[in-house]
């Protein structure tokens, strides 16, 4: 094995470092490096001034090199002894650079390329840090094995994560099952609904159908009963044509009051009573908007009426005594009204407010335009300043404010209102609460940045916003 070895280095130091053959007419230069005088003359062909050593890049300052006549000698005897290559020696002996079709004996550090002799002369890299094969590929053998570990974790990971989504289409499938499960207990909730609520309203059409006949039997009993009267008086009338003149005219008086008391009677009419037909409250499309997109409206205390007393977590308003506050152009001075902390230029957006019995009040959205200063009365004409909004005037008028004034008389008395916001339809939407109802939708193209709006009333009942917890 020593013999080996030995063979290989005598091989390796009779070697031109340029052509990568036995070496042809040795010279040595001035650092030490030994080539063939017709490969290191090529070499430094084209060079001025300073010469590289190709395998150390060491400065000569003179295009100087000296015979090495003993080294030829050995060179000799080095060709005479049978020294077999490796395959990858001889692998690396038929690499050759592309552009100076010299072999590669060196390697950029900046660029990661392997250079031949002449290479590391051109302009693409002279400036640049070259080093020699040997040293370079010790350097990136050790900075692999540094990324290896690093690699091995990511592979671990990753097969963790493959174990993951292996299991995925199992929990999909089961997922799925559950989901159409779900959908199926849905439907037959709903057709169950709708079969029960179905039956209700024939048996309430059924008793309706026999009131009504009771009613026309007995209306059709009094139009038969008037019929045979009048014809009796008809035939009593006739009966007075042959009488005297004294006996007609005793019983005269008695004929024509009969006559003006007969009336006759009026068409018998029905009317069904109405059975609007309502989905029960889940399937209203309402669950989704309140999980979707529920706001944490806050309100503004800078824009609050004097009056108006807001809670430290900033969601009720409630009507007080006077207070003093510091001068904002954005405050109501006017009426007791208070707006959202933040305005909306975008997306969709609902929020709940608590309203219990108030006498008065009302919500909705408006314009920082809104006039904060107005003397007449802030809810009488609304259109041209900017206020969508639905409010209670008295105990049992609830009005719709915006492009006209719409009176709502809701089955339910609300006691909570919600209120969605869709920007981007252009839409703003009332709900009543207590019995999930649609209240009443405003259609408008939205130009301006719009606030939550409230208006309490003077009564001192508070309102209050509902926090998201509310909503589950």
């Amino acid at each position: 094995m020593e013999f080996k070895t030995a063979l290989a280095d005598l091989r390796t130091e009779t070697t031109c470092h340029i052509c990568l053959e036995y070496l042809k007419k040795p010279v040595t230069i001035r650092c030490g490096h030994n080539f063939c005088l017709s490969c290191i003359r090529v070499s430094w062909q084209d060079l001025k001034n300073a010469f590289l050593c190709p395998l150390c890049h060491v400065h000569c300052p003179e295009r100087k090199f000296t015979n090495n006549y003993q080294l030829g000698s050995l060179t000799k005897l080095s060709k005479l002894l049978p020294i077999k290559k490796g395959k990858r020696k001889r692998q690396e002996e038929k690499l050759l650079c592309e552009k100076h079709k010299q072999a590669l004996t060196s390697f950029c550090q900046k660029d990661l390329e392997v250079l031949c002799p002449r290479c590391p002369l051109s302009t693409d890299h002279r400036l640049h840090c070259v080093w020699p094969i040997g040293k370079a590929a010790l350097y990136h053998r050790k900075k692999l094995q540094r990324h290896v570990e690093p690699l091995k974790e990511r592979v671990e990971l990753v097969e963790k994560l493959i174990t993951l989504q292996s299991k995925k289409p199992s929990e999909l499938k089961r997922r799925v099952e559950q989901r159409r499960e779900e959908v199926e207990s849905e439907f037959d909730q709903l057709t169950s609904f709708l079969q029960s609520d179905q039956e209700t309203l024939h048996r309430q059409l059924q008793d309706e159908e026999m009131d009504i006949s009771a009613e026309l039997k007995e209306s059709l009993s009094e139009c038969l009963a008037l019929a045979s009267s009048l014809k009796y008086l008809i035939k009593e009338m006739e009966s007075k044509y042959i009488e005297s003149d004294l006996e007609l005219l005793a019983d005269i008086k008695s004929i024509y009051h009969r006559c003006k008391n007969y009336k006759c009677p009026e068409t018998f009419s029905f009317k069904f009573q109405d059975y609007g037909y309502r989905l029960p409250p889940q399937y209203s499309g309402l669950d989704i908007i309140i999980k979707r997109f529920q706001a944490d409206v806050l309100l503004d205390p800078e824009t609050a009426y004097r009056k108006l007393v807001i809670s430290e977590d900033k969601k009720t308003v409630t009507y007080r005594n006077m207070q003093r506050v510091l001068q904002n152009p954005r405050r109501f001075y006017v009426c007791p009204a208070v707006v959202g902390s933040e305005g909306y230029h975008s997306g969709r957006l609902y929020w709940e407010v608590e309203v219990q019995d108030k006498p008065e009040w009302v919500l909705g959205v408006c314009k920082e335009s809104l006039p904060r200063r107005r003397k007449k009365h802030v809810h009488t004409d609304l259109v041209q300043d900017g206020l969508w909004g639905i409010g209670r005037e008295s105990q049992a008028n609830y009005v719709a404010l915006g492009s006209r004034k719409v009176h709502l008389l809701p089955k339910v008395i609300p006691s909570k209102i919600g209120i969605f916001l869709d920007l981007e339809m252009g839409e703003v939407s009332f709900y009543n609460l207590d019995d999930r109802s649609l209240l009443y939708i405003f259609n408008e193209a939205f130009t301006e940045a719009l606030y939550p709006y409230f208006y309490t009333g003077t009564d001192a009942k508070p309102l209050r916003i509902c926090t998201a917890t509310d909503f589950e």
